[in-house]
């Protein structure tokens, strides 16, 4: 069983800069893929980034690509999501996610086992 409790959400002008962090409970935290998913007002949720446990790979969404960066921090179970150059379309609830899987099949929620609870951004234009 692994709990993930986001923070770092918030208002934000347009051009600006946030860290998401997601702490993960469990000591399995670096056996799992970590993702990072959206869900703005009135849309669906969408992939936003994901980290390999196995390899590290990183996958980003193009809409975000060259803005965000995931990282991962497993001596302290944390997931990290780093946005520049934020947009109002950025606007949107943020959710962490955790899966087994690794590889292109990470980009699709339905493979993620574990979810927070969501941390809203907001960018202002």
């Amino acid at each position: 069983q692994v709990q993930l409790v986001e923070s770092g959400g918030g208002l934000v002008q347009a051009g600006g800069s946030r860290r998401l962090s997601c702490a993960a409970s469990g000591r399995t935290f670096s056996r799992y893929t970590m993702g990072w998913f959206r869900q703005p007002p009135g849309k669906e949720r969408e992939f936003v980034a994901a980290m390999s446990w196995s390899d590290g790979n990183r996958y980003y969404a193009d809409s975000v690509k060259g803005r965000f960066t995931i990282s991962r921090d497993n001596n302290e179970n944390t997931v990290y999501l780093q946005m520049n150059s934020l947009k109002p379309e950025d606007t949107a609830m943020y959710y962490c996610a955790a899966t087994t899987a690794t590889g292109w099949s990470t980009l699709y929620d339905m493979r993620y086992d574990y979810w927070g609870q969501g941390t809203q951004v907001t960018v202002s234009s």
